[in-house]
């Protein structure tokens, strides 16, 4: 498929691969300075994915590993599929809540839609690369059930996380999810805005809105695994 010439705009292929560095080198950060719990597994499971779609957009302009441009959107839409269900699910061990049937129904959710566009044909139909983001078609009977989920679970869980903060005891705990709702909050808001100030972007909504991610996964980075990990002890047995 023909592209328009690339220029360098926000989310231009450049800072794709910059936004993939800074994501996949916190990951492995998280990694090697914190123990690895089940808060530090779900952190570095955001920033992989995060880092993966970022990975698949650029290889969506710029094509390799024998790996056609197509099957890199496929992979980027189930990274970014993963995020809300993931983020949900950290937002409740944070919080020390456990709610199995509400994880089950997200990931659940979650994996239907990563199936759908992994094994349907028409799953991910086609897709542009423009100088500032990439345009993703998937079916459109889909769109809507798509947006549906994505909305639902990031809406649902800051709602969830609002509450939990309220009762929660342990000030760095508290802390922590406060971070999380800011991280969320920051990528949300601003792509909502733009969409707004310009309906033809709503198009790119998926590039557009995980170009904004990497100031969660800032907030991942340098807040919540900080505030909610313990440090490794190289010295000694952990």
């Amino acid at each position: 498929m023909s592209r328009p010439s690339l220029k360098f705009y926000c989310f231009s292929p450049a800072v794709m691969a910059a936004t993939f560095v800074i994501e996949t080198a916190g990951a492995f950060w998280v990694l090697i300075r914190y123990r690895f719990d089940i808060t530090a597994k779900l952190i570095v499971a955001l920033l992989l994915c995060l880092g993966l779609f970022q990975l698949a957009e650029y290889m969506v302009c710029e094509g390799a590993f024998g790996i056609s441009s197509l099957d890199w959107a496929r992979i980027g839409y189930v990274a970014i599929t993963a995020l809300p269900p993931l983020g949900l699910h950290l937002g409740m061990t944070i919080a020390g809540r456990r709610n199995g049937w509400l994880l089950a129904f997200a990931y659940g959710s979650g994996l239907a839609f990563a199936l759908f566009f992994l094994f349907t044909g028409q799953g991910m139909q086609s897709h542009i690369c423009l100088g500032n983001y990439v345009i993703f078609k998937i079916a459109p009977y889909a769109v809507k059930l798509y947006a549906m989920y994505y909305y639902g679970w990031l809406l649902a869980g800051l709602a969830a996380m609002s509450g939990w903060r309220e009762k929660m005891k342990r000030s760095d705990r508290r802390a922590a999810l406060g971070w999380l709702m800011v991280g969320y909050t920051a990528f949300i808001v601003p792509t909502t805005l733009i969409n707004i100030a310009n309906p033809e972007t709503i198009a790119g909504i998926p590039s557009i809105m995980c170009g904004f991610a990497v100031l969660l996964a800032l907030v991942l980075i340098f807040r919540v695994a900080p505030l909610t990990l313990k440090q490794r002890s190289w010295g000694r047995r952990a």
